[in-house]
């Protein structure tokens, strides 16, 4: 019986010549070349809280007010829009492309302190900012500590 060197590295690199190979086929059509580029992507989002507020900022590079929906149901805010392939009339032959297009749909569950009537939304520059403000009546209250002895007058 022979002895043979095990190389790990050699199986990694023979892992991802496969794995690029796969993905190479998905993404292409057979015969024609042609990148797909529609699908399902998630744009990327920040939530932060304010003492006033929940505020909500998505990227949405590229797409228009018209092509956004902000809906919500219940307690879940839900953003849901698409990103169109901008194709131009003369042949053009990408070498790469890595911004996605297609469908997006994000929802998020509300907590019960969001004042839903009055969330806003604006659209600038790629950003989508959705600022949610707080139920007055169910702001954090500070409650202060009394010395031993002592009423609040």
């Amino acid at each position: 019986m022979a002895i043979i060197k095990w190389d790990p590295f050699k199986d990694l690199v023979s892992l991802r010549h496969r794995m690029d190979k796969l993905f190479d086929d998905f993404f292409t059509e057979k015969g024609e070349g042609k990148e797909l580029i529609s699908g399902t992507w998630s744009p990327s989002v920040d939530i932060n809280e304010t003492e006033n507020a929940l505020v909500l900022i998505a990227e949405l590079p590229g797409i228009e007010e018209k092509d956004i929906e902000i809906e919500i149901e219940g307690n879940t805010l839900t953003l849901k829009g698409k990103r169109e392939f901008e194709k131009e009339t003369k042949k053009e032959d990408f070498h790469r492309i890595e911004r996605s297009y297609g469908s997006f749909y994000r929802s998020f569950t509300l907590p019960n302190y969001v004042d839903q009537d009055k969330i806003e939304a604006k659209h600038d520059k790629g950003l989508l900012k959705i600022t949610m403000p707080k139920r007055p009546e169910l702001k954090p209250k500070k409650i202060k500590i009394l010395k031993p002895g002592r009423s609040k007058k």
